[in-house]
């Protein structure tokens, strides 16, 4: 089981912060440092000092990370013109020697887009099937060849297709709980499928459906990797629990419930849970990301029990 840091920015982080905690990641042995892609925070949070953009923090952190991996569950799809966010993964990909991921997302939120005069047009998962489709195949077109797209919403026309990343393939994550399209795109795109904060029981459904219509498509199930992301509130006591639960704001049962909370022990058997009904990966949403101390202690007190037998590092 591959555990990854999943962070929400928006919700009121600097770089200085988010350096910080990607460096302790990658100290501690985690896959990879993810984060979200927003420009307004959620819920009774202030947002202080603000926002900040994902693939600028992501250049950032490729020049001053060595070893762990970097991406976003998820770009939003109404962020960024599909031929320009090529550009700038591939960017990203070369500045950080082959260790970038993208996560693409259709877009959803739609007062941050209102905030700050982003357009929000209402046929999203259209353009986030033709965005897929323009983003790998300018990756996918050979040196000294040409790209040419006509869509609904989207026409390149004789694109030089450059630059290129440093990987031979950027890894390619889709997500979501939708049952039909989000399937379908996932088995014709990513080299992950992602499902976040998802029951058990939602997860084993959603992992079938993708499944199943990647081999519709002729396509190996396994050769996509499965994965969640969950809060995570992991103390070494209850009252270690209850004071990091209450600093996020959120109440213990609720995290039991529905994320990865308690101690060590609990957070191993849930984790193995996950396991059993197919994930290979774990983004750990870590909502404080002041508290070192708590990646610190799921990387020497979880990290160790969890099977290695299902860890697929990424191509």
């Amino acid at each position: 089981m591959d555990l990854r840091v999943f962070t929400e920015p928006q919700q009121g982080a600097t770089y200085e912060t988010l350096l910080r905690v990607a460096k302790a990641a990658e100290d501690l042995s985690y896959g990879a440092f993810f984060r979200s892609d927003h420009y307004l925070h959620m819920g009774s949070s202030d947002g202080l000092p603000g926002p900040t953009d994902a693939w600028i923090t992501l250049a950032g952190l490729a020049r001053e990370t060595k070893r762990i991996r970097l991406g976003t569950l998820m770009t939003a799809g109404t962020f960024r013109l599909p031929g320009v966010l090529a550009i700038q993964v591939a960017q990203v990909d070369q500045m950080s020697g082959g260790r970038v991921e993208l996560g693409l997302g259709s877009g959803w939120y739609g007062a941050e887009h209102e905030a700050y005069g982003i357009p929000f047009p209402k046929e999203k998962f259209g353009r986030l099937e033709e965005q897929l489709a323009i983003v790998t195949g300018l990756w996918n077109t050979p040196v000294g060849e040409r790209f040419t797209f006509n869509g609904t919403y989207y026409q390149l026309k004789d694109s030089p297709a450059l630059p290129k990343p440093a990987q031979n393939k950027v890894p390619v994550l889709i997500g979501g709980h939708g049952s039909k399209r989000t399937p379908a795109l996932a088995a014709q795109y990513a080299d992950e499928f992602n499902i976040p904060f998802a029951s058990l029981t939602d997860t084993e459904q959603q992992f079938k459906r993708v499944r199943a219509v990647a081999e519709e498509h002729g396509r190996s199930a396994g050769s996509l990797v499965y994965s969640n992301a969950l809060v995570a509130c992991v103390g070494k006591t209850d009252a270690d629990v209850r004071r990091r639960a209450a600093t996020i704001g959120r109440d213990v049962d609720e995290l039991k419930a529905n994320g990865l909370a308690g101690s060590p022990a609990e957070v191993v058997e849930r984790i193995a849970a996950y396991q059993a009904v197919g994930s290979q990966r774990m983004y750990l949403q870590m909502l404080d990301l002041d508290d070192l101390d708590h990646l610190e202690l799921i990387a020497t007190e979880v990290m160790p029990q969890l099977s290695q037998s299902t860890h697929h590092p990424a191509s």
